[in-house]
């Protein structure tokens, strides 16, 4: 499915939402009709929002809107709707390096040496993470460093190359990380956006408390559209969703912790009351009889013929000493005859 016909399917589907607010006097867009007033395909209208250049309602349902005042402003500008589609262009490495006027290989360096953060990433047919930069981003770092565009790499550069460093994954959290915090004042949102940079694993180390964990897993940000469905390719990509450096690792670890002090403060994560859910029973131990429950007649009841082979072991072995002194004698010495 192309970018248009997505477009066009969620212009579709927010029809009759829209027809309802016409109705009832309400004046917001679903996404899919402001994208379309605003000649946007859906992927740049998602780039859009999440860098703050359209500003929609604040709401928790997973579907956002957008004052048609708000469409008014933007179509208003003099530079619509030009403008607006450049300043959300996102290109690829062949194609920024032509704006840059530098090779596909310099370009890499300074990317991955995190010059140069990207916006956006998807995967191709082969798994292979494709990165997209911001033209607009691009054209900036061209007129303010000039140099990193034809200097003579530097020692330490060249090291850090040869090392096979890559910062981009870490720049690209960093800049999500940033437009999730910049889209929420609710501390437990913003704690739970930092979260989700972190695996389950740092998670538990910093949030001890189950129900608090419970709480900002609810409050989890949506993944970035457009992810692949495979599960080969949604694991090379949930890989590059969390922090891998032990640096980025500390740093999200003191944030979150500070963001947990400044979240409880407001409010304590919910827990469930005594009406609504139950504690597990603690599991049986071995060896204890439950205190409760009634115990049936098969589960006392003796094996079948265990009484007569009980019989035929000790007629085998004879009489112990201290149930009988006298026959013990007597098989003993019945024993010694034979």
């Amino acid at each position: 499915m192309t970018t248009t016909e997505g477009t066009q399917l969620h212009a579709q589907h927010d029809t009759q939402h829209d027809a309802q607010n016409a109705e009832t006097g309400a004046s917001a867009l679903s996404p899919g009709p402001a994208a379309h007033r605003l000649a946007l395909k859906w992927d740049e209208f998602e780039l859009a929002v999440q860098m703050g250049l359209v500003r929609t309602l604040p709401g928790t349902g997973p579907r956002i809107r957008v004052e048609t005042d708000e469409i008014e402003r933007l179509c208003a500008a003099p530079d619509f709707p030009e403008g607006l589609r450049e300043r959300v262009r996102a290109v690829g490495t062949a194609e920024a390096a032509q704006l840059l006027s530098v090779s596909a290989e310099r370009f890499t360096w300074l990317a991955r040496t995190g010059h140069i953060r990207p916006v956006r990433f998807y995967l191709n047919r082969y798994n292979t993470v494709v990165w997209l930069y911001l033209a607009g981003e691009l054209r900036e770092f061209a007129e303010e460093h000039p140099g990193l565009l034809t200097a003579r790499m530097g020692r330490e550069a060249r090291d850090r190359r040869a090392a096979g460093e890559d910062r981009r994954p870490r720049n690209w959290r960093a800049r999500r990380l940033g437009l999730l915090l910049r889209a929420t004042d609710d501390p437990w949102e913003r704690a739970a956006a930092i979260a989700s940079l972190l695996d389950p694993v740092q998670l538990a180390q910093v949030v001890g408390d189950p129900y608090e964990r419970s709480f900002l897993l609810r409050l989890r940000p949506p993944l970035p559209p457009g992810l692949p469905e495979g599960a080969s390719a949604r694991e090379v990509a949930d890989r590059l969703m969390v922090a891998d450096d032990p640096d980025e690792i500390l740093w999200h670890r003191t944030s979150l912790a500070m963001a947990l002090e400044e979240a409880r403060l407001l409010q304590a994560a919910p827990r469930p009351t005594a009406r609504t859910s139950r504690p597990p029973a603690p599991a049986p131990t071995a060896g204890v009889r439950p205190r409760s429950g009634r115990r049936t007649r098969e589960s006392v009841r003796p094996p079948t013929n265990s009484r007569g082979l009980l019989t035929r072991l000790r007629l085998r072995r004879g009489p112990r000493s201290e149930e009988c002194p006298a026959e013990a004698g007597r098989w003993a010495e019945s024993g010694r005859r034979g």
